[in-house]
Parts: C-alpha cells; structure tokens; sequence
C-alpha cells in the first residue's frame, strides 16, 4: 500500500501549482466582482492541457488518469476555485464522448474542447426536476432529417459561456430507459438563455436555457437511444471525486493561510498559535481535510483500475464540499476582521465552495448510495 505520488505525479503536481499561482490566482477575486466569464481562461488552461485531460491523444488531448485529473483540480482549486469547473465539466463530458460517441463523432467534437475552442456544459437538471433527474420532461421530437428540442433546462453550470453542450431528452416512454443524449449547439437563435445571479462562483454563469424547436441533426445523438441517462450518470461515478478534490484544494489553501497567520499575529506578547483556542481547531480540519483527500483518491483510483467506486465517489462528493465550507469558514475565524473583508481570496472561497454542495448530487443522494452499498438495496431506503 502506498499512499505519495509517484515520482511523475509529484512533477505534475508542482507543475499545475506553479501555473495556477502564476496564470489563475491573480484573476480569481476580479473575475468574481466582474460575474462574467472570462475568455482567455479556457485558452489558458488549455495551453496547459487542462481542457484535455481525458481526451485521447489522437485527438489533441492528455489521455491521463483519473487520478492525473483529480491532482489538477485540486492544486487549480487551491488558487483560482471557479477554473475547476473548466476541469470537472471537460473531464466529465470527454468521459462520456469517449466512452459512447463514434470515431467520427469524436474527430469532430473533442479536439476543439481540447483547444479551449468549445466550451462545453451538461444539461440535465430542469426546473421541476433536479435529483429525480431520470423523470425529465424535455423533449426531442424525431424528424425527417434528425430532432428538435423543446423545454427547459436550469442550474446548468457554465450554461452562460458553453457553446456546445450534452443534452439529455426524452425521446421514448417515462424512466430512465426513455432518455437520449444529444451534442447540441447552444449558439443557436432557438435557445434563449437566462443567468442567474448567484451568491458564490458568480464568473462560472449558471443559467436556465430554453429550447423553442432547436434543431439537431441525427448524428448528435451519443450512443443508442434511450442510453443516454445511463451512460452520464455513469461519468458522474468519477467526476464526483474530482469535485471534492477541488473543493479540498480551497480548503487546504485556507488552512495554509491561516497557520500562518498563526505564526505571524501576536497577541499579549506571543504568536496566537501557542493558544490552544487557535491551534486545535486548525489541528482538527487539518486532520479532517487529509481524511478526505484520501476517499477522492482512493475513488480515481478505483477507477483507473477498474474497480466499482460508486460508493467511494458518493463519500467523496457528500464529504469534501460540507467539511470544505467547515475548514474555510474556520480559517476565515481565525484571521477574524482581516478573514471577513472582501480584500481576502478566503471570504469568495467559502462562497464558491458552498455551490458544490448542492451541485451535482446533494448530500442526501450520496448517502443514499453509500447505504445501499453497505447495507444491501434491499435494507436501505
């Protein structure tokens, strides 16, 4: 059992923290107060290969490991959060093209999310359906010549900026089987998109999107029809791990802060780190926050080996996001008025991170998987 990076994943990992100290941190607070996503981001970390991570190289990606993407998210994480998403959603959507598309369908698509040229977002929540996803109403109609879209999508992370997208819509009888995904372009004059304003991860621009008739061609769908809500919801079984890992890499970057506050601010007459008030706490979400970090890894690993990691990534996913807003929010205490100004990257941090507790699966769908998995479907809920 060996619980370090190799020696090539220790390079990678200095190699991303240099870069995202560089190139991403100076931005991070001022694309925040601007609320608007910024173009060169994906240009940047595509320049880095970020934007690839799990394409083939045939087609202008990285090929890496799972796990390869879990590193990049957190060390971007600890430096510019809202970049993250960059990561998670190409990660996620490369998976799913990879794993379902055609090689024709993949020379066409992947290449240009590789470059930062399209930026992608997956559509699946809608506004009357959010975790009984698989009862989703949007529709494609079948035509002569391919589908056309109608309905609405909400919450849809990057929905603002994405150009292209994975739709998922109905296209049979009710459940999960009735489900089709679809590469749809989102600059079409049929969609009309509405931002939402947000508390935390205000550059990433959530939206609600709509579709009045959009057109796709019949070589959008992704895999076979009535497959496409099995073959996402099976990406999330890993992206769900690189979610936690970027929400750990704000939490990590906080703790490093304030230990050295620790060290730094006197009060009657020595460093507030020889009070136990102020060194315990950062002890406890220390230790909390390496607990964690090691479920993330743990389930990339399983899934570079082939091994079932739902049950991991749902801890993963329920854990890292709440105890993230714990760490942070005590980091923020610990450095007190200097914590709370708007001058400090820590306040956006406790923001932003809050978003992904919510997002892609809440708290309560990942206990639900980890108790059927350690209980046995038919003792759990």
């Amino acid at each position: 059992m060996h619980y370090g990076f190799d020696e090539d994943q220790e390079a990678y990992r200095q190699e991303v923290a240099r870069f995202a100290e560089k190139v991403l941190a100076p931005h991070y607070q001022s694309d925040d107060k601007a609320a608007v996503f910024r173009p060169q981001l994906a240009k940047d970390m595509a320049g880095m290969g970020l934007m690839g991570l799990r394409i083939p190289e045939e087609y202008g990606g990285q090929e890496a490991t799972a796990l390869i993407a879990g590193i990049a998210a957190e060390e971007v994480g600890r430096q510019d959060f809202n970049a993250t998403y960059l990561i998670i959603n190409t990660a996620l959507i490369s998976d799913v093209i990879v794993r379902n598309a055609t090689d024709a369908q993949k020379a066409a698509w992947l290449p240009g999310i590789a470059a930062g040229d399209t930026i992608p977002c997956i559509l699946i929540t809608e506004p009357g359906h959010g975790t009984d996803a698989a009862a989703m109403e949007l529709k494609a109609v079948e035509t002569e010549d391919g589908w056309t879209l109608h309905g609405e999508k909400t919450s849809i992370t990057l929905g603002v900026p994405a150009n292209r997208g994975v739709v998922l819509a109905r296209t049979g009888g009710e459940g999960a089987r009735g489900i089709s995904a679809f590469w749809v372009d989102l600059t079409d004059s049929t969609i009309t998109k509405s931002a939402f304003d947000d508390l935390g991860a205000r550059s990433i621009g959530r939206a609600s999107i709509h579709f009045d008739g959009t057109k796709v061609a019949k070589d959008a769908m992704i895999g076979q029809p009535g497959g496409g809500f099995i073959s996402v919801m099976q990406g999330f079984d890993y992206s769900r791990a690189i979610i936690g890992l970027a929400c750990l890499g704000a939490a990590q970057q906080s703790l490093d802060e304030a230990m050295q506050w620790a060290r730094d601010r006197e009060a009657f007459g020595q460093p507030i780190g020889k009070f136990q008030g102020v060194s315990f706490p950062l002890a406890e979400h220390a230790t909390y926050v390496r607990g964690a970090r090691h479920v993330c890894y743990e389930a990339l690993w399983r899934k570079d080996e082939d091994i079932e990691h739902s049950a991991e990534a749902a801890m993963a996913k329920f854990w890292a996001p709440k105890l993230s807003a714990e760490v942070i929010h005590r980091c923020l205490l610990t450095l007190g008025h200097v914590g709370y100004s708007s001058e400090a990257k820590m306040a956006q941090r406790l923001r932003d991170v809050i978003g992904l507790e919510i997002g892609d699966g809440t708290e309560q769908v990942s206990k639900l998987v980890i108790s059927r998995h350690l209980l046995g479907r038919q003792y759990a809920p």
